[in-house]
């Protein structure tokens, strides 16, 4: 499957006090999305709290964003765990859904080597119903993907692509692997205008989520040429990031995400409620940069 360029988002989760989905305010999730022109959209990453839901939350998340998704934009699925086993388990609770693929980062607990990250990819994509796509996420793992690895992987038939915020890791993929159909998507926010002007046309984060106006109108003047008005949404986007972050980033996106009218907790369950005080500064900054 060969993807459009443009912005991936990494879906929230919406879910109540007990942990369970909320299933409306999923599909509203989504339907913003690709109303703004989304390119495909990645359920249950990081951003999505994959790792922290229940399994038949998991379950029921997948089962709701197909129907939702009706097959208009690619949907992939995030599967994180611990072990082959513990990823397969989920894989198996959605076998027969109509998803486009299945992202995993290595096992995110017991540290792994790079033959045993190998290992791990190799033997998930031989026995998935799905195409694999890795997930380079080293601040979770405490491991990097890198290029020698792509000597054993990325000729793999069910290993289809790979989410990384390392774009010398991108051109080395195009420049050592020019006739492989592997796909890259580019999650380094702060830098995805630079990414863009040197190709790297597939951009994914979490942030689009609740900035998806924005992460249109990036895409927009990408397609003009116009980078420096690109640049000028990118800065919209990595405002509300930073402020998120200077305020408690999940509790400020659960609110960001109530805002838009999508209901539910998307933060974890161990988190602290959001502060009163930084509610109207998450909400201004919002109406400003143009999502509500």
């Amino acid at each position: 499957m060969k993807l459009a360029n443009g912005f991936y988002t990494a879906l929230g989760t919406p879910i109540d006090d007990k942990g369970d989905l909320v299933a409306d305010s999923l599909a509203l999730h989504i339907e913003q999305q690709i109303t703004e022109g989304a390119a495909g959209l990645l359920l249950m990453g990081t951003m999505g709290a994959g790792a922290n839901l229940k399994n038949a939350t998991f379950k029921e998340a997948v089962y709701t964003a197909v129907k939702a998704n009706k097959k208009r934009i690619p949907l992939f699925v995030g599967a994180m765990d611990t072990s082959i086993v513990k990823v397969m388990e989920k894989i198996n609770l959605i076998k027969g859904c109509d998803i486009d693929g299945i992202v995993l980062t290595v096992p995110f607990y017991d540290p792994v080597t790079e033959q045993e990250a190998i290992n791990f990819y190799t033997r998930v994509a031989d026995i998935s119903p799905y195409p694999i796509y890795m997930y380079d996420h080293a601040i979770i793992t405490s491991f990097k993907i890198t290029l020698p690895m792509m000597d054993k992987l990325i000729s793999h038939p069910n290993i289809k692509g790979m989410k990384t915020p390392d774009w010398q890791l991108i051109k080395g993929i195009e420049r050592f692997y020019p006739d492989s159909d592997f796909e890259c998507l580019y999650s380094g926010l702060d830098t995805f205008d630079y990414g863009r002007m040197m190709g790297i046309a597939k951009s994914l984060d979490g942030m689009f989520s609740c900035c998806p106006k924005n992460g249109k109108k990036i895409v927009d003047a990408n397609e003009k040429g116009d980078y420096k008005a690109a640049r000028k949404y990118l800065d919209n986007i990595l405002k509300l990031r930073d402020t998120m972050l200077e305020c408690d980033i999940m509790p400020s996106f659960t609110y960001c995400m109530n805002l838009l009218g999508c209901d539910g907790y998307f933060h974890y369950d161990v988190c602290s409620p959001l502060r009163e005080e930084v509610k109207p500064i998450l909400k201004n900054l919002m109406e400003e940069i143009g999502e509500i």
